[in-house]
């Protein structure tokens, strides 16, 4: 498997490269949308992962199922960088790579990721109060909201913004709430 630090070196100036074509040609979010969707496609598939990966598989069987796959659903010059990436047989680094242009994206758009968890899913009216609060905090001028359910949470939620973390669930309170009447 590949290291982190490998990873991020190989990705790195891809990714870079993308948005510099992203943005050449005003297609940044269009890029940013497709690379989404690739990114959940390549995770929700270990087959189609691991054919990528594999070295023993001729480039053009794998460029034949890259072009049946994207078919005319990709922006003709980011299927062009994909299939680039095989012949310079870095594909199987397409998510990492994906996931720096998203990163790069969020960083020229003044948008933050924020991860939210909580016990049930969150109403849109929720969704956009913590949408209001991260903005308020980070002074972002976008804020693209990942949510998931942690069953482990009584109530209330946890969001993380980078290395921040504001925990407004019930556990949390009760942990403070233990910590000060042990300390006190």
């Amino acid at each position: 498997m590949k290291s982190n630090a490998a990873t991020a070196e190989v990705a790195q100036p891809y990714a870079q490269a993308l948005l510099s074509v992203a943005k050449a040609n005003n297609l940044t979010e269009e890029f940013g949308t497709d690379a989404r969707t690739l990114i959940s496609l390549i995770s929700g598939s270990g087959e189609l992962q691991n054919f990528l990966d594999n070295p023993f598989i001729q480039p053009e069987n794998k460029k034949n199922l890259l072009k049946q796959l994207l078919g005319e659903s990709v922006n003709p010059y980011l299927r062009n960088f994909i299939l680039l990436l095989v012949d310079r047989r870095r594909i199987s680094f397409l998510e990492p790579i994906l996931q720096q242009y998203i990163s790069l994206l969020r960083e020229l758009t003044q948008t933050v990721l924020a991860e939210v968890s909580s016990a049930i899913p969150l109403t849109d009216e929720q969704i956009q109060t913590v949408r209001e609060k991260v903005i308020s905090i980070t002074k972002a001028r976008e804020v693209e909201i990942e949510t998931k359910i942690d069953t482990d949470l009584i109530g209330g939620v946890v969001i993380k913004v980078g290395s921040q973390v504001i925990d407004a669930s019930l556990r949390g309170q009760l942990r403070r709430l233990s910590l000060r009447l042990t300390s006190g």
